[in-house]
């Protein structure tokens, strides 16, 4: 049916765009904003994006597919780390074109090495383009100035200041995007933004909320998985989910004082899964040690970071 379409539309244009960037410097809010839905964690904690996780952004005459790369990291500490910069790498080797996102805050850096960090090589001649971002943290002035230096300083094929966080310059990011897609038919239904499935976000949800609520290492010792998920056509949505830790002192942590910790994170993690999926669920959350998952190869491949999201 797609081809159909094309074939009616000769001048509709496909394609991947990859979206690096140092960690916390607004990649998945440039990606929720563009998709006009919220798929990525957004905290403002570094290194919260583990997958790619592909966002599907459609019009009539377009479809751009964007993955939301894990942040460089600068030393790799855990098998799983080495993990997240392999999707990375794989994720930017195939893409169409580049957006390369710099908080516009900080004193200018070399993009160069931040392309070579987080894609390694490129195809030959594709193109990028440089998003300063956060420019509603800046004066004009100041904004104007560090529009010269990178524009004079780097190689990239364009510089579009934004601000993700508002949607300021987004457009004009989606037109740059567009006029370098190839033609070609969709590659997804036009109807769905993602091709993970809704278990994936749930448990992203619920990892949000982790590191909204609590500090230190924590949150990066914590993985979510959803185990049960049942759609009941006559009451609320079954939804099981289990946070993996590495320490049973972890566990305390999350459980907190008479289960008030766990119970907070719930009832906060319930109600964005139940405005993400638009219905009422039942949330079920328990805590499980299983020591140095970070480390265990069979496990990171099985939580789905070999580059597949488990269905399940």
């Amino acid at each position: 049916m797609e081809e159909l379409g094309y074939l009616a539309d000769p001048n509709h244009r496909s394609g991947y765009i990859a979206v690096v960037g140092k960690p916390n410097v607004g990649k998945s809010t440039l990606s929720n904003q563009m998709i006009g839905q919220k798929l990525s964690i957004v905290t403002d904690k570094p290194q919260t994006t583990r997958h790619r996780i592909l966002g599907i952004c459609s019009a009539p005459e377009y479809q751009m597919i964007l993955y939301d790369t894990p942040g460089v990291i600068e030393k790799k500490m855990h098998k799983l780390d080495t993990m997240m910069m392999k999707n990375v790498r794989s994720a930017a080797i195939n893409a169409d074109c580049v957006l390369v996102v710099v908080d516009a805050c900080k004193t200018p850096q070399n993009i160069n090495e931040v392309l070579q960090e987080g894609v390694g090589e490129l195809k030959e001649n594709v193109p990028v383009l440089l998003v300063l971002n956060k420019r509603d943290l800046i004066k004009p002035g100041e904004m104007a100035k560090k529009l010269e230096w990178y524009e004079k300083s780097t190689d990239v094929d364009e510089v579009i200041p934004v601000s993700a966080k508002y949607g300021h310059g987004i457009d004009d990011v989606k037109d740059w995007i567009l006029s370098k897609l190839p033609l070609g038919p969709a590659y997804y239904p036009k109807d769905i933004t993602s091709e993970h499935p809704e278990r994936f976000f749930i448990g992203e949800i619920v990892r949000e909320k982790i590191f909204m609520q609590f500090r230190n290492e924590v949150p990066y010792a914590c993985q979510v998985n959803v185990i049960n998920y049942q759609t009941r056509p006559n009451a609320k949505d079954f939804i099981q989910v289990e946070i993996v830790v590495e320490k049973n002192t972890q566990k305390i942590i999350l459980i907190g004082k008479d289960g008030k910790a766990l119970k907070l994170l719930a009832t906060a993690s319930r109600l964005d899964i139940e405005d993400f999926l638009q219905k009422k669920v039942f949330l079920e959350v328990e805590v499980k040690v299983k020591e140095n998952w970070r480390q265990d190869e069979g496990l990171l491949r099985y939580y789905g970071y070999g580059g597949k999201i488990q269905a399940l």
